[in-house]
This record gives structure tokens, C-alpha cells and sequence, in this order.
């Protein structure tokens, strides 16, 4: 800008000859410069130049005088006007008005300032000069679009109600920084996300463009973005959830269609979020029934699937009872041609269709049947096929031939059972009570029951899953007539021996049954009755001091159906939160259970209001980590001959470890270890392989006193001994190493081979095959022979089979010495014996035998090891000397030492090892049928 005038230092007064000056100069510059009065400017934001309206040009009449005529400035006047005027021609007295600083719409879209145009005086000095007059200058700052739309939530929320079309279910709304009208507005608003049923305005108002369905989807997720006028789109979309109410249906509310169960994790809760809906009707009273169905898992639920006779035990039945239905075998063939359905979970069940029966054995049929005795029974059974319905008989016990006497049966006829007993002659003679008739549901609803029938004579008593049923008819009929018939017990079906051509089976029974069992002289007690049909799963309530005092609930005896009712719906909801399954099974069945829950609703003053629909869910039971079995011990054992003629013999298993391991994952490191686990086994099974036992000169035994104190039996035959019933595997390790071997004629035995099997749950989980080997150490002459012990290197195998050499040396003078040296020896050997005996007094047991040292073979034999006091020990010892005596005789004769018939012996076993697996599984059966006494 030009300086000003007014900046021209004054004339002093004392100084004439400037003032002449001055005087002379105004003559010239007689008029001031001339500008409009207003003018009107638009200058765009960020920019410097202003363009006016009119332009700016000051005009001078003094023109074309030199300096008096041109325009040397302008001079804007207002506070902090950010603008600067600047003269571009003098002469002309054009000018252009500039931004000082830079112009910011959004901070101010207008300014309005005064200005003033200057020429330049009357001369070079400037002095003299004018001004104009004041002319206002508007000035508008134009926008440009420099912002982004931006929302003014950063989420937006809704619910519509299902089944309804909205006009606008929520607005969005979008603001612009910029200043003017053009770009501050918001023309257009658009949904980003792709293909929902849903639209937007101009104004943001969202509505949807279909009906919604909250069984279809609950929710929506939708993004939504803006336009300004200058269709500049927003820098960030907007989220909007739109969630979807269902339209007020009466009917539980937050369970699950399945609910997963691990096992042994105790008690599980089914619907801990479970709440009813009423829709804000007035009630009094709501009643719910939950319902767990297991009609398709074994015997109707998750019971245990040990064997008849190792549940009887584990519930404290009276011993006796015989099995008709038990598993085919050798020696209980006779069901092995009927149906078994192989399905279920160790369950052994028959499955008759009307064409099969089986004729129990003779020597099976209890032929004690006194006024008391029990028959028990699992039973599936639907409604019986045909208008006339025939009998179909579960047991039945006939005339083999002639005749046609039923003696007594239980059969099914019409959805009834009927029991039939008929007394002979020589028992009573009077007209006594003969048919007991009871009608039950149970009987044809196509699910398990478990059927006792405990008689007293006269009085026959049902129970049908633990409850009391007495018979709701009773027929009396006379006695059999007495005669020497031999009669026929079936299982299935009814033998008809007599008054047809041809014996056949008539009467056939359709359905299932399992552990069909009779028990004479005895009746079962409704404790054990419970025990042996009780199930293992159900359903339960956690917390029952929590609940209510207005709640009632209701468990039927098996816990599978449940009744909770209430007047207060807060109540009731808290009662069906804590509902839970429990499986009371280490090794659980897995699969699915049903669970139907009905509801019914009554309002003040009706019976029912409301109508709760019925939930159907599933209870899955997952796989339980199946166990492993181990049996470990030493499987070599070599005894002395006279360990094994001792009253005790010898303990093949006395080392047993018998262990139980699952496979455990870790979730949260992904990895697999092996967890020991605690649970019981339910039999043992000790084979002998090779040849079976010989009883007139060996033995397998186990004393009485090794099962006192636990929940175990045992059998044995010439094939083996079998330790059964449900008890610990301690107990199971304790009992077999108290097995004894015994061999009161071992001189022709070199070696007995047993395996040792044991199970859990029936057989569903086996151990390994454990195979020992008990060698016999037969005493043999004293000869010189090298110190093999001394001799053996470390890296040499051991000899597998005892050593024996015997002498073939008989002369009288070798003959003395050795007399005289057994008779040294045998003073010797005697005092020795006591002092062992005292020892092993002292530890508790002489079963401490030394076991085969792989080493080297180096045995010292002390024929004065068996238990006994000093004068039986002098007895065995003379014994000794004969039996050895004639044992040489003997081996001399035939024409070979004992080593060489050892070897001979090796020889025929490599043929005998073929014949092992077929012998085996024929030892293994006769365990199940064999003697069952136990010898002591």
C-alpha cells in the first residue's frame, strides 16, 4: 500500500518558503477522488482474491494533472477485516481487494468493511493530498465442500415385532461441517448392506420391506451411509441392529434343544435359563410334567450290565437261583438257538417272535420247589396280535409225554398275566388255590418291566418294577393225580408231550425277556427286588432348600417323570431351572435321551386358559473314556517239587497288579495323557492251557476264608477257577494271589500253564491275556559239573526249563558215600527247617518262595520248606527218599534219564501248541458250568 499523506512530515510554520509551496501545489489538486458507495464481493473459501461488484475504480477530476489526478491508495477501515486493497494502475485508478489471511467459511461467511481511495497529492511528495469518500464494501465467502457426512450416533438400535410392516421403524441422522446450504445438508441416505428386507428415505427413516419372522431370524445387522448435497458420502458407516421380537405366544422360553452330558460329572442342569411366557394373562396355578424317556436303552434305562448271578450278589440275594436264559455255551446250550438282540449295551436279551423256544436240561430244573420259592424276569411285551388273542407262555412246566398237565407256568394272555401253579396229590388233596390273575398296563405298553413273583403258598405276590400288585383274581382247582411222568420246563413256549401225534412246543410267547431266574425255598425281599431293577439315570432337582415353600414336585419311583407345580410363575420358573440329569454310571450308555415336558395352565374362576405348547429336547450322553485293563506280573515262576505236595501248594499270582487307565485330553493344551482310574470288575477267569487238571493228583483252589469280607465267589473245575461278583479291583488283586496250585503226584509234571482274564460290566470292557508259567524243579543226584553261574556271560540268555541231570552211575561204593552224605545232610537240613519255619513264622506267610533268577541257575532245594511241625517234616523227607529212589528205578529202566524225557517232553509240546486255542475257549466255558464247590 502507497504511504499515506497524512505520513508527510508539516511544513514548519517558521518556514515561508514551504509554505508558498504548499499554497501553490493546492491550486493544482483541487478535487478529491471519487468511488462508489457500496460494494458487493464473493471470495471463495481458502482463496485470495475477492471479485467485486462494481469493480474497484476511484476516479479524480484533477486528471490528467500529474499526481493531482492519480489514485495512489486505499485505505480499508473495520476490526480485523482479513483483507488488503491494492491499486493496480494509477493513472486509471484500478484496484483489486485481496485476503490478508486465509478465509475460513466455516468460521465466518460474511465481512463488511469501509474504504477509502487516496490520490496522490499535489506533487512527488505527496502533499496535498485527498481522500474520498467512505464506500462499504459486503463481502460473502463461498463454501467449498471440504467435510464428510458424519453420523451423530455411533450405533442405532430397534426391535420390530414379528408379522408387521413398519413405516418407519427408526430414523438415522447425518450432519456436514461445511457452511453452506449446498454442502452442510444431507440429500441422500443409502443401506450398504446388501440384500436385507429393508429400505431407507431421504430423511433416514428405516422401514422393512417384507414381514419379519423371528423363527426365521431373530436379528439384523444392517449398515447404513450418507450424501451430502455435494454427494460427498460419509466417512464411516453407521451400524444398525434391528432385533426381532416373536409376536406373544404363551410357551417356555430359553432351553435348549439339546443339552450335552459328560460323564461322571454328577448332576447336570437341563434348563438353567428356562422361564413360561403367559403373555400377561391372570393365573392361579401352573403344573409341568417332565417326562425322560429311555424305553430304547437296555432294559428300559441305564441300568447296570453285570451278569444275573454278580448282581444278585452285589444287591444281597439269597444264593441258589438258576438262570434260564442264560448266556449259550457248552454247558447252557440250550438258548443258543434263540434270537438275542446284540444291540443293546452288554444287555443279554431274548427276543421271541412266536417260532422259538428252548427246552431247559433236567439237571438244570430246580427240583426243589417248596411253598416258597421266586421267579424274576426282565419283559418287553406289546398287545397280542389277532382278535382272539392265545396265551403265550414266559415258563412253563409240563408232561414230557402221555399227558398234557401244565404243573405250573407263567404266561401272558390278553394284557394279563397269569400265573398257574398246580399242587400234587402227595402235597395237599384238598381244592386249593391254583390260577393268580393280575391286569396291568405295564404288561402291553411295549417297554421294560422287571416281573417278581414271590409265592407263599398259598399267597402269590407281584411286584412290577419295586410296587406291590396283588392279584385281582384267583382261581382255585384241585391237585394233580400223582404219576410217574417225567416233566419238561420250557422257556418261550409250553411243551405239549401227550394227547397230539407228534411233541411239539405250543403256545408261543412275542416280545423280549432277560435274566429269567428261579429261586426255590426262598423269596426275595422289595429291597433287593428294588436293588435289581433299580436305574441308574434320572432326572433331579439341585438345591431343594432353595425352592419355594408354595412348589410341589412329585418323582415316580424310577425318577423318569417329574411333577412340579406352583401358583407363583417366578417360583415355578426357578424350580424348572434347576431340573437336572444325573448318571449315576462310570461307564454310562451313550446316546441320546428324550425329555417331553407337557404344561398345563388354569386362570381364576376356569379350568384352563392357556395353552402351553409341549417341549421335546434331548438329553446326549457322550462316550465315557473307556478303560484299560492291565494285568502285570511275573509270568515265569519256577518252584521245587515239594512247594507244590505241601498242604498250601504253591501262588502262581501272588506278584499280580491288576491296573485301569483312560485316555484324558487336555483342552487347553491340546494334548493326551493317561489318567489311572478306580473302578470295579466282576469276574476272573484262571484258564489252564495245554491239558486239563488231573483230580486225582492236582488241583486249582482258593480257600473260603480269601472271600470272607467281600462281594465274590468262585468256582472251579479241571479247567480252570473263576472269581465273579462286582467288587473292587483290590479285592479281585487280593483274592487271586491267594489262588493255590497244588500237586500231590508232580513227578511226571515238568510245567502247568494258566492265562488269567478278567472283565467289567459282563464283558464289555476286558483286560489283557495274562499268561504265567509255573515250572516244577524236580531234586536230582549231586555230580560234578561246571559253575555255570561263574561261567554264564551277562549277554547269554538263561536256560528257559530247569536243569536236571541224574546220574547213571549205580555202584555200591558211590552208593554208600551218598547215603552217608544224605544222612549228614538230613541232620542239617532239619535244623535249618526249623529255623526257615521260625522266619517265615515271622513274616506272616511261607509263600515268600525265590522267584527264577534269569541270571544263572544255581537252586538250592529245602525239602523241609512246607508248613508243619518238625515230625511232619520227617515224614515228607523219608517220603522224599523212596519217591526218588523209585524214580530212578524207574528212569533206569525205561532207558532214559529225565533230561531226556524233558527234552522228549519239549518236543511233543510243539505239537500240543496248535491244540491250546481250540482247548482254550472250551476251558474258558466250562468254568461257567462246572463243579462249584471250593475246595479248602
Amino acid at each position: 500500500m502507497s504511504k499515506n499523506p497524512r505520513d508527510q512530515s508539516q511544513t514548519p510554520r517558521h518556514d515561508h518558503n514551504k509554505v508558498f509551496q504548499k499554497v501553490f501545489l493546492a491550486f493544482f489538486n483541487k478535487h478529491k477522488p471519487w468511488i462508489e458507495t457500496s460494494y458487493h464481493g464473493v471470495i471463495t473459501e481458502n482463496m485470495d482474491t475477492v471479485l467485486l461488484d462494481p469493480p474497484l475504480v476511484a476516479l479524480d477530476k484533477d486528471a490528467p494533472v500529474p499526481y493531482a489526478g492519480a489514485i495512489c491508495a486505499f485505505k480499508i477501515y473495520g476490526q480485523d477485516a482479513p483483507f488488503e486493497a491494492v491499486v493496480l494502475n494509477r493513472t486509471s485508478g484500478e484496484g483489486v481487494l485481496r485476503a490478508s489471511s486465509p478465509v475460513d467459511c466455516e468460521s465466518q461467511k460474511e465481512y463488511t468493511f469501509i474504504i477509502q481511495a487516496y490520490d496522490c497529492g499535489a506533487g512527488p511528495s505527496g502533499a496535498d493530498w485527498k481522500k474520498s469518500h467512505k464506500a462499504v464494501v459486503h463481502i460473502q465467502v463461498d463454501d467449498v465442500n471440504e467435510f464428510c457426512p458424519v453420523f451423530r450416533e455411533p450405533l442405532y438400535k430397534a426391535s420390530v415385532t414379528e408379522g408387521k410392516i413398519y413405516d418407519s421403524i427408526l430414523q438415522v441422522e447425518a450432519w456436514d461441517q461445511d457452511c453452506s446450504p449446498q454442502y452442510s445438508q444431507i440429500c441422500n441416505y443409502e443401506i450398504a448392506t446388501a440384500g436385507t428386507p429393508f429400505a431407507i428415505d431421504r430423511n433416514g427413516n428405516i422401514r422393512n420391506t417384507e414381514r419379519l419372522s423371528y423363527d426365521k431370524q431373530q436379528s439384523y445387522q444392517i449398515m447404513v451411509t450418507a450424501f451430502d448435497c455435494g454427494q460427498k458420502r460419509a466417512k464411516e458407516d453407521v451400524a444398525v441392529h434391528i432385533d426381532v421380537k416373536p409376536v406373544c405366544k404363551p410357551g417356555w422360553q430359553g432351553w435348549n434343544k439339546r443339552v450335552d452330558y459328560e460323564p461322571g460329572t454328577g448332576s447336570r442342569q437341563l434348563f438353567p435359563k428356562m422361564h413360561i411366557e403367559t403373555c400377561g394373562g391372570p393365573l392361579s396355578s401352573v403344573k409341568a410334567m417332565l417326562e425322560l424317556q429311555t424305553n430304547h436303552i437296555g432294559k428300559g434305562c441305564d441300568r447296570e450290565t453285570y451278569s444275573e448271578k454278580s448282581l444278585q450278589k452285589l444287591c444281597g440275594a439269597a444264593s441258589g437261583s438258576t438262570d434260564l436264559l442264560p448266556a449259550p455255551g457248552p454247558s447252557t446250550n440250550w438258548t443258543a438257538s434263540l434270537l438275542t438282540d446284540s444291540s443293546r449295551d452288554s444287555d443279554l436279551i431274548y427276543r421271541f417272535d412266536g417260532h422259538q423256544a428252548a427246552n431247559v436240561p433236567d439237571h438244570v430244573v430246580p427240583q426243589n420247589l417248596t411253598d416258597q420259592f421266586t421267579i424274576a424276569t426282565w419283559m418287553k411285551h406289546g398287545p397280542s396280535p389277532g382278535l382272539r388273542a392265545e396265551k403265550e407262555t414266559l415258563l412253563c412246566n409240563s408232561d414230557k409225554t402221555e399227558m398234557n398237565r401244565h404243573h405250573y407256568s407263567l404266561y401272558v394272555h390278553n394284557c394279563r398275566l397269569v400265573f398257574l401253579l398246580r399242587r400234587d396229590f402227595t402235597q395237599v388233596d384238598t381244592f386249593r388255590p391254583a390260577e393268580f390273575h393280575w391286569k396291568l398296563e405295564q404288561i402291553c405298553d411295549k417297554e421294560w418291566h422287571y416281573y417278581v413273583i414271590n409265592t407263599e403258598f398259598p399267597a402269590v405276590t407281584l411286584f412290577v418294577d419295586g410296587v406291590t400288585y396283588e392279584p385281582y383274581l384267583v382261581t382255585d382247582d384241585w391237585p394233580i393225580h400223582t404219576a410217574k411222568i417225567v416233566t419238561q420246563l420250557t422257556v418261550g413256549a409250553c411243551w405239549q408231550g401227550g394227547e397230539v401225534g407228534t411233541p411239539r412246543f405250543t403256545q408261543y410267547f412275542h416280545g423280549s425277556l432277560s435274566g429269567l431266574t428261579i429261586r426255590p425255598g426262598h423269596i426275595e425281599t422289595q429291597k433287593v427286588i428294588s436293588c435289581l431293577q433299580a436305574c441308574k439315570e434320572g432326572l433331579d432337582i439341585n438345591s431343594l432348600e432353595s425352592l419355594a415353600k408354595d412348589i410341589k414336585f412329585h418323582f415316580n419311583p424310577a425318577q423318569s417323570v417329574l411333577v412340579v407345580e406352583g401358583e407363583d410363575l417366578d417360583s415355578i420358573n426357578t424350580a424348572m431351572s434347576k431340573v437336572s440329569y444325573i448318571n449315576s454310571r462310570q461307564f454310562p450308555t451313550p446316546g441320546l435321551r428324550r425329555l417331553h415336558i407337557t404344561t398345563s395352565v388354569q386362570c381364576f374362576g376356569e379350568d384352563t386358559c392357556l395353552s402351553i405348547p409341549d417341549i421335546k429336547s434331548v438329553v446326549m450322553v457322550l462316550p465315557p473314556s473307556e478303560p484299560r485293563i492291565t494285568i502285570a506280573g511275573s509270568n515265569r515262576l519256577v518252584r521245587p517239587v515239594n512247594d507244590l505236595r505241601g498242604p498250601l501248594g504253591v501262588a502262581p499270582f501272588k506278584e499280580l497288579h491288576i491296573t485301569s487307565t483312560v485316555m484324558k485330553g487336555d483342552s487347553f493344551a491340546h494334548r493326551q495323557g493317561v489318567m489311572e482310574v478306580m473302578h470295579n470288575l466282576d469276574y476272573c477267569d484262571v484258564l489252564v492251557i495245554g491239558e486239563e487238571l488231573n483230580p486225582e493228583r492236582e488241583c486249582l483252589e482258593i480257600h473260603h476264608s480269601a472271600l470272607l469280607g467281600k462281594h465274590l465267589d468262585a468256582t472251579n473245575s479241571t479247567s480252570g477257577i473263576s472269581i465273579y461278583g462286582v467288587d473292587s479291583m483290590a479285592h479281585y488283586e487280593q483274592a487271586l494271589r491267594q489262588v493255590r496250585y497244588r500237586n500231590w503226584r508232580p513227578a511226571p509234571l515238568s510245567e502247568r500253564k494258566f492265562r488269567l482274564t478278567c472283565s467289567e460290566l459282563n464283558g464289555r470292557y476286558t483286560s489283557n491275556e495274562f499268561n504265567l508259567e509255573v515250572s516244577v524243579l524236580h531234586h536230582s543226584a549231586p555230580v560234578e559239573h561246571v559253575n555255570h553261574m561263574a561261567a554264564q556271560p551277562q549277554y547269554m540268555r538263561p536256560v528257559h526249563r530247569p536243569l536236571m541231570i541224574h546220574t547213571l552211575n549205580s555202584h555200591m561204593a558211590a552208593a554208600t558215600v551218598v547215603i552217608v552224605v544224605c544222612i549228614a545232610a538230613l541232620v542239617l537240613i532239619v535244623v535249618i527247617g526249623v529255623y526257615r519255619i521260625h522266619a517265615t513264622h515271622q513274616e506272616g506267610s511261607r509263600e515268600d518262595e525265590e522267584d527264577w533268577d534269569n541270571s544263572a541257575l544255581n537252586i538250592t532245594v529245602n525239602p523241609m520248606e512246607n508248613v508243619g511241625g518238625a515230625q511232619a517234616h520227617d515224614e515228607e523227607v523219608k517220603e522224599e527218599e523212596r519217591e526218588e529212589e523209585e524214580e530212578e528205578d524207574e528212569e533206569q529202566v525205561g532207558g532214559m534219564t529225565s533230561a531226556e524225557s524233558d527234552n522228549s517232553d519239549a518236543d511233543e509240546e510243539d505239537g500240543e501248541e496248535e491244540k491250546e486255542g481250540m482247548k482254550e475257549r472250551k476251558q474258558k466255558e466250562k468254568l461257567e458250568g462246572g463243579n462249584s464247590s471250593i475246595t479248602y
